[in-house]
């Protein structure tokens, strides 16, 4: 254990922080006087991926699409996800995976019920992938009319589905005042995964192995978690976009 907390803001993605300082024209941060300074190569790196994500122009300025990130109060990752739904023509699928991803885990597993709840989980898998297993969670549980006894029995916290709606309606709401649109895309589910990868494209990684995945940026090895519906897919994909890694 360390003598003294080391500050969040030393720890953290700065990623926020900066397109916050930005919008209120702040153009070095390199100098800019924080209370406990977080490392340079931190802030290099947050403005290296708000430019990577199109949020900050050549120059350091922020753009059109960065303007609209600031006002989610999500990570910038999350916020380009929705941005670029609008002009895929899938809106109304993000939001809801977003919402999904910005609480725990929905799912829970109690010991003396472990396979029950394992194959209740199961029953929800979208082979592709992860995110559209869970926008299937949410869309299943809205078909239910909100049901909480729909997800005692499916082994899913109607605690955090609650939350999730609750956030969703709070995006939908700063989207009508973006004039982003609430469209669909049925079930065009290659829509919905242009999007995703439209922002987390930084974590593309390949198959390298057996069951090894490099990413394509970094290098970094990783594998599937066991709980990822593409673990038992029965091969394995030569190419993945991961939202994020466990160490």
């Amino acid at each position: 254990m360390l003598a003294n907390t080391v500050p969040e803001i030393q720890r953290t993605n700065l990623g926020n922080v900066v397109l916050l300082l930005k919008s209120l024209g702040v153009d070095n941060l390199l100098e800019f006087d924080f209370m406990d300074p977080p490392p340079q190569d931190n802030i290099v790196n947050s403005m290296y991926q708000l430019w990577i994500l199109g949020a900050l122009d050549n120059e350091g300025r922020l753009t059109t699409i960065g303007r609209k990130m600031i006002e989610f109060p999500l990570d910038p990752t999350l916020s380009k996800m929705l941005i670029m739904a609008d002009q895929l023509g899938c809106s109304a699928e993000i939001v809801t995976i977003v919402s999904m991803l910005s609480v725990p885990t929905v799912f829970f597993r109690p010991p003396d019920r472990a396979e029950e709840s394992d194959s209740a989980r199961e029953k929800f898998f979208v082979p592709e992938s992860d995110h559209l297993t869970l926008l299937h969670v949410y869309q299943q549980w809205k078909m239910a009319k909100y049901s909480p006894t729909w997800c005692r029995d499916h082994f899913v916290h109607v605690k955090a589905l609650r939350k999730v709606r609750e956030i969703r309606s709070q995006l939908i709401d700063i989207m009508k005042t973006l004039r982003i649109e609430l469209t669909t895309c049925g079930t065009q589910w290659d829509v919905v995964r242009k999007a995703i990868c439209s922002a987390y494209f930084h974590n593309a990684a390949r198959l390298q192995g057996i069951g090894q995945y490099l990413n394509m940026r970094s290098g970094m090895p990783c594998v599937l978690h066991p709980t990822s519906a593409l673990y038992g897919l029965g091969f394995t994909p030569d190419y993945i976009v991961y939202h994020e890694m466990i160490m």
